[in-house]
């Protein structure tokens, strides 16, 4: 009951956070006819006879309809949702869990993480006070943690992580590797008393955010750590409905591939792009992870009334 009354008083937080932000909280749909493509990502599929129209999802994310809300003009918004992912049972992950997610119109990811920084900041303040924020680029957190250039071929950085002790499966591509590099042998590198961000993703892992014109292209794309647990991913968004259908039906592709399901694309956020998203920013932040760090708890199970 200690923990669920420090639950309830960091929503309160979060809510307060808002207010005086004057960001507006809105509610979207769990339910919709479009899946997840991401192929690291598995939807809950359910069949609703009021519906009439065969299989739907549980929201992975509130993503999509909160960006049709942002078409349609509504400003700066958060939400406070459960959401709902196959497949992900463990330390600090369960099948249905609670997020928070917010847009910024008119931001980039740069501003956004200055934000992230504030709300983590603030909430966990009374519980578990930091000194330092720490920004590094994905280009510097390999090469500070495990001395290689994330740019190098596969057959490297697989001898790399081989030599560091991590066991690599065969059949990983490029991307997987810098998944499973930044998991097990980067992020739990970094400082627990301190919040690390890692920006400036490979352009191969934008997902909905937009690509930088540099030299190489990245995403414009950060997460924040603290130690090796990651609490948020946030992007400056991808406005162009034409790009986000081609990045939606070769994530497609990729899971007919793997034999995963290629669930449909969603067309209600594709007619939104269309119809003209504002420039934003926006980012995804686990709420029980948060709880699990302010209570001292070594899994999300822990934070909830009834975990899985």
């Amino acid at each position: 009951m200690e923990t669920l009354r420090l639950r309830a008083d960091i929503v309160a937080s979060i809510r307060e956070f808002f207010r005086q932000r004057n960001v507006l909280e809105v509610e979207t749909p769990t339910l919709s006819a479009a899946g997840c493509t991401d192929p690291n990502i598995e939807s809950v599929t359910a069949r609703m006879q009021a519906l009439g129209k065969g299989i739907h999802y549980l929201a992975t994310s509130p993503e999509h309809a909160m960006k049709r809300l942002l078409a349609a003009g509504s400003g700066d918004i958060y939400q406070l949702c459960r959401v709902y992912r196959d497949g992900e049972l463990g330390r600090w992950h369960q099948p249905e869990f609670t997020l928070l997610e917010w847009y910024r119109v008119g931001w980039d990811e740069a501003a956004l993480m200055d934000e992230v920084d504030d709300l983590l900041r603030s909430l966990l303040a009374p519980y578990r006070p930091r000194a330092s924020t720490t920004r590094l680029s994905y280009r510097q957190a390999f090469r500070r943690y495990i001395g290689i250039d994330p740019g190098k071929d596969s057959s490297a950085l697989a001898h790399r992580l081989a030599g560091l002790g991590v066991t690599v499966s065969q059949g990983l591509d490029h991307d997987g590797l810098l998944d499973l590099a930044l998991s097990a042998a980067i992020a739990p590198g970094f400082d627990p008393d301190s919040v690390t961000f890692v920006h400036d993703y490979p352009a191969s892992q934008a997902a909905l955010a937009r690509i930088k014109t540099t030299s190489p292209p990245v995403a414009a794309r950060f997460e924040a750590f603290s130690g090796g647990l990651e609490l948020a991913n946030g992007y400056s968004e991808l406005t162009d409905a034409d790009e986000q259908r081609s990045r939606f039906e070769a994530e497609r592709r990729k899971r007919r591939d793997t034999g995963l399901p290629a669930p449909p694309v969603d067309e209600d956020l594709l007619a939104a792009l269309s119809h003209g998203l504002p420039a934003c920013a926006g980012v995804a932040v686990g709420v029980d992870r948060l709880v699990a760090l302010a209570a001292g708890l070594g899994n999300v199970a822990d934070t909830m009334s009834f975990a899985h």
